[in-house]
């Protein structure tokens, strides 16, 4: 079987009785299957769909995750029956859910495009208040010519006391309904704004933990990656993943599943605090830190600091104690490095961290192997 199918097995909720997984205090696993390439693909589709889920009215993110889930174990299962009843579900799920979300994002845009369309019709109605002003005002205007050129004293003095009465009477209306108008225009504009920035917001936050997303994270990379082919400098990232975080779940519930997410992301911002420090969530229970101007030595100190908070945590929620550790791999961007070999080359490292023991980091080297492990 692919080396990458073997990895996208590993990588979803699914137990198999490897030298990883198996608990002696648990029922035993089954075997790795033997999958298809087809059955596969279907997975890991089903797997990048997974980890850029949004909350919806009629889908939170939580629910559609444990169906996804659920799909991805039964596809997997050595029953034919089971596998053509999984195929089914996922027909169905994908063909709803794809309606829902379609319809979750026009309507966001409809939204959005209103509040725009409302702050355009009450500026154009403005405009078009003061032209008719105006238009009063170069009525008068032509009048006041008119008295001059008829050569009538009386006539000349009323029209001009008319229309220097309305003048002043239009210039401080128009300087009122400028005031008014600016007033509500900011209104309006911050309005439109503040739709902007929450919207930009929940394209590149995690919903659950408030890290920011994989989208995010993968456009930074690339940033960095092209700041350092202009101009070589210092960066590393450390990707982690939580140790044992099914056996959480299945022990606890995805109540406190997420709790722990949580509560790890709380931990991390409060370590990785700097503006220019990211910490973001790029699956299930799989983060990353990005350190500008970190060398790799200095990565490993912060790497070393946040272990030792999550290992001397006691997480409470409710009536549960949870204690959870995690394990890392800490790769410093090289020369000449593209986004996807330096990602690579940490997540290469965070799985040598993983087979050896967990809780602990390994330091990628510069030939795609891991160096060593503390």
């Amino acid at each position: 079987m692919k080396q990458w199918v073997v990895k996208l097995l590993q990588q979803l909720d699914i137990s198999f009785a490897d030298s990883d997984s198996i608990n002696v205090d648990s029922a035993p696993t089954r075997s790795m299957p033997v999958i298809s390439e087809e059955k596969a693909t279907l997975l890991y589709i089903m797997d990048v769909y997974n980890k850029h889920l949004f909350d919806m009215e009629k889908h939170s993110v939580r629910k559609v995750r444990e169906k996804l889930d659920a799909m991805a174990k039964g596809l997997v299962d050595p029953d034919s029956k089971n596998v053509e009843k999984c195929l089914s579900e996922i027909r169905l799920f994908f063909s709803s859910y794809r309606v829902d979300e379609s319809t979750y994002i026009q309507n966001t845009f409809d939204d959005f495009k209103r509040i725009v369309w409302d702050l355009a019709d009450q500026l154009s109605e403005d405009i078009r208040e003061d032209s008719a002003k105006d238009e009063q005002l170069s009525s008068h205007l032509q009048d006041l010519k008119e008295a001059v050129e008829a050569n009538s004293l009386e006539t000349l003095r009323k029209k001009s006391r008319q229309f220097i009465n309305l003048y002043v009477e239009h210039q401080h209306a128009k300087n009122e309904t400028r005031k008014k108008r600016l007033t509500s225009v900011k209104k309006n504009l911050d309005t439109v704004k503040k739709q902007l920035l929450e919207a930009n917001s929940s394209l590149n936050l995690d919903h659950l933990t408030g890290a920011h997303n994989r989208k995010s994270f993968d456009e930074t990379v690339k940033k960095y990656v092209h700041l350092n082919n202009m101009n070589p400098m210092q960066v590393s990232l450390i990707i982690m993943d939580i140790d044992f975080f099914k056996k959480i779940n299945d022990t606890y519930g995805h109540d406190i599943g997420d709790f722990v997410l949580k509560e790890c992301v709380r931990i991390l911002k409060s370590v990785f605090h700097k503006d220019a420090e990211m910490v973001a969530r790029i699956g299930g229970e799989e983060f990353v830190v990005i350190l500008p101007n970190h060398a790799i030595e200095h990565a490993l100190v912060r790497a070393e600091e946040v272990q030792k908070r999550i290992r001397s945590e006691v997480f409470v929620h409710g009536e549960s104690t949870v204690r959870f550790t995690v394990s890392m791999g800490i790769a410093q961007l090289l020369d000449i490095e593209n986004a996807s070999d330096w990602v690579k080359r940490a997540d290469t490292a965070l799985y040598k961290s993983k087979n050896s023991g967990r809780n602990q980091y390994t330091v990628a080297s510069t030939s795609q192997k891991p160096a060593r492990v503390a």
